[in-house]
């Protein structure tokens, strides 16, 4: 296994504290340096921590060794699995022989103690979540040892993306003087996913021969990958996930025991390619990892002029879905060039690959038919003749049920029919070409001036009283102030007489209108539920504008983690990825920067601007095919309601109904009282009390002064209660 050029860091450490004793278990290492690092002895927590990272990888390197090397030293590849009569005593001598050469070979490599090396498995979890380095990065930090401090914060953002706070330290370093572009490296590097990331790039540049170098290798370091993965679940069994079980299995026989530890085994190496597809710090894996490197190197082979190796990459493809046809085409095509009589055979080491693998799933779909086992396959390529005859059925739905659910391709939703709008004055002023995208649209007069000017005042009557972040600063940049105020929360004050009445109602009507725009664009023939609502407002902070280098909101994608590296879009939590579209309705313009602006996927290159203005509405779809963001707002006030819409009813926003259904007892209310109002004004004419009809309820007769005094403010006194036209 190759080691990643950061370990060398820590085996310096490991070779400066010399052979005098045994290493120390990982996990002591680990809380002595967290309780170092709470106790602020920040050498000493650096120190600590280091060896543990040290450890914990030297344990799985001494694990994998030692698979690998008694599979080899006391395994069947030599003599072949017993067959004759005697085959329990023969089989079971050689997992014995098995099991003394692996406690053999941990002894030797943990110097005698593999046993007090055995940690919980929250600890492990905190290792495989690089969290030792969020630590490493203060205590380095503090040490003034900035180079460490920048390579381990970097290590750790890495594997956890959605870490904000770790996002605001990476931030703060960047714009830091004396750190250098070098010091944001990866210390747990994935060789294979270095090499994949940057073959994918080089294929997207048309620069094949280096697309066909890096694909290679990345192919050939993902294989080693897959082999220590499957050594490692030879390893210990998971305590916490088996406490259910253990009760059953200790009334099971030896081969009960036996088959149900050995398919747990076959499950955990048939996951093993989930694992190596998955980049760090991500949910989702690349769907036909393998596969899909021959389909690429195929075609940058060709490009290359190396038809031979073009060919044996076709044909390897072909081993995984041997009726595709495209590729058959391709190997025709390739034969024609290269002469009847050339011999193209596939790798090899593949159709060894797809030999074993295929074995290990008719043993764990037997388990599955007769003992009452689960499996979930994460191959597509897997046969269907594979699968028991009682699972095809199922098989087949989820197979119907994932191509219905599959999102529509850019070709498909462009020739979707735009509806008519449903509003007169609404104008289109840019489409998705003019923006040099796809499913992008800005429209302008959806809102009037009056109407800007009152949901404004709204925004300014709320102040520190809305749901948000009530002024405080904003949480993509410090050197803004941020509010936020919700339809229900906007209801909710109106109700209480801290703001307007007609312009919280004005907030839900403007969302509303957006609504029914939006849908009658992109899904004439599909209904859109609201997602979430939010009138936001972004402050410039004054006197820390000078040399600001960030952004009001940082580049992303509203339904998917934006990957610029990979140059893709994952759509896992903690992404709102039940959202479709997206649109923002602007109410003014009196403040400086804060234009959005769209990019392509490398979260750099700018496709399209759009400057707000009052009534002024941009929309677009939320997928990774519209990244977007923020410039500064360097002075003034930026206010706009922000909208997130979903075709899926089960993700409606709950909040909206509470507020309609608010809205609709406030009217019923007003019209009771109205009626109420109406019948004592004529109970009064008939009894000739007086000629001038009767202030309504709740009003005072004379409102000249309260009605200036509430225009001015823009807050309903509680006493007042106009009627709304609206």
């Amino acid at each position: 296994m190759r080691v990643p050029a950061g370990r060398l860091l820590l085996l310096s450490v490991a070779v400066a504290l010399g052979p005098c004793s045994p290493p120390a278990p990982f996990d002591l290492l680990y809380a002595d340096g967290v309780r170092a690092y709470f106790a602020q002895d920040w050498a000493r927590a650096a120190e600590l921590l280091q060896r543990s990272v040290h450890g914990y990888a030297r344990l799985q390197d001494a694990r994998r060794q030692c698979q690998r090397g008694c599979q080899a030293e006391a395994g069947w590849a030599l003599q072949g699995p017993p067959l004759g009569p005697p085959w329990e005593s023969a089989f079971f001598g050689r997992v014995l022989q098995r099991a003394e050469c692996l406690e053999e070979c941990a002894g030797r490599r943990l110097d005698g103690q593999p046993s007090v090396h055995r940690a919980a498995a929250e600890i492990r979890r905190d290792f495989e979540a690089r969290e030792p380095y969020n630590y490493l990065q203060v205590a380095f930090f503090k040490l003034k040892r900035l180079d460490e401090a920048v390579s381990s914060a970097h290590t750790f953002f890495v594997a956890n993306p959605q870490h904000l706070q770790m996002r605001e330290d990476m931030e703060k370093y960047q714009r830091m003087a004396g750190v250098k572009a070098e010091s944001f490296r990866d210390l747990e590097a994935v060789p294979h996913w270095v090499a994949y990331e940057a073959g994918l790039h080089h294929y997207g540049a048309d620069d094949y021969q280096q697309a066909v170098a890096r694909l290679e290798e990345s192919l050939s370091e993902g294989l080693l990958a897959l082999q220590d993965c499957r050594a490692l679940c030879e390893g210990l069994q998971e305590e916490e996930e088996k406490e259910e079980e253990e009760e059953e299995k200790t009334q099971l026989g030896l081969y009960e025991s036996i088959a149900a530890h050995y398919i747990q085994v076959l499950k955990c190496r048939q996951k093993c390619v989930l694992d190596i597809s998955t980049k760090p710090g991500r949910v989702s894996s690349v769907e036909d990892f393998i596969p899909s490197h021959f389909d690429l190197l195929q075609f940058a082979y060709g490009q290359v002029g190396n038809q031979t190796l073009a060919a044996e990459c076709a044909a390897t493809y072909l081993l995984f879905y041997p009726s595709d046809e495209r590729m058959l085409e391709k190997m025709k095509q390739y034969q024609a060039a290269l002469g009847a009589k050339a011999s193209v055979v596939a790798r090899e080491a593949i159709r060894s690959y797809i030999q074993r693998s295929l074995m290990e799933k008719k043993l764990i779909y037997y388990a599955v038919e007769h003992l009452g086992e689960t499996f979930d396959d994460p191959d597509p390529w897997t046969p269907e003749e594979l699968i028991p005859e009682g699972m095809k059925a199922i098989h087949r739905e989820e197979q119907e049920k994932q191509r219905l659910e599959a999102p529509e391709t850019e070709q498909q939703q462009q020739q979707q029919p735009r509806g008519l709008l449903p509003f007169e004055g609404v104008t289109i002023t840019m489409d998705s070409q003019q923006l040099n995208g796809s499913q992008r649209v800005v429209m302008d007069r959806v809102l009037t001036e009056s109407e800007c000017k009152d949901v404004l005042r709204l925004a300014k009557a709320a102040g520190g009283s809305g749901d948000g972040y009530r002024g405080r600063r904003s949480p993509h940049t410090p050197h803004e102030r941020f509010e936020g105020l919700t339809v229900l929360r906007a209801l909710q004050l109106a109700e209480e007489g801290t703001v307007n009445w007609r312009d919280a109602k004005l907030l839900l009507q403007a969302s509303e209108k957006s609504r029914e725009i939006v849908e009658s664009y992109f899904t004439p023939a599909k209904r859109l539920y609201f997602s979430f609502t939010h009138l936001v407002c972004r402050t410039a902070a004054e006197g820390e504008q000078e040399g600001r280098m960030d952004l009001s909101h940082p580049v992303h994608a509203d339904n998917c983690l934006l990957d610029p590296e990979g140059n893709t879009c994952w759509k896992e939590p903690p992404a709102y990825i039940y959202r479709d579209y997206s649109a923002i309705l602007y109410l003014n313009d009196d403040f400086q920067g804060g234009n959005l602006f769209f990019t392509e996927m490398d979260a750099v290159t700018v496709t399209a601007q759009v400057r707000p203005k009052c009534g002024r509405l941009v929309a677009f779809s939320s997928g990774g095919e519209n990244p977007h963001g923020v410039w500064a707002v360097t002075r003034g006030r930026r206010c706009a309601i922000a909208l997130w819409y979903t075709l899926s009813p089960e993700h409606s926003e709950q909040e909206r109904a509470q507020a309609e259904e608010l809205v609709k007892r406030k009217l019923a209310e007003q019209e009771e009282s109205h009626l109420a109002d109406k019948e004592n004004a004529e109970a009064g004419r008939s009894a000739g009390d007086s000629p001038e009809p009767p202030a309504p309820k709740g009003r005072a007769r004379s409102a000249g002064r309260r009605s200036k005094q509430y225009s001015e403010s823009g807050v309903e006194s509680k006493g007042l209660q106009p009627r709304d036209e609206l």
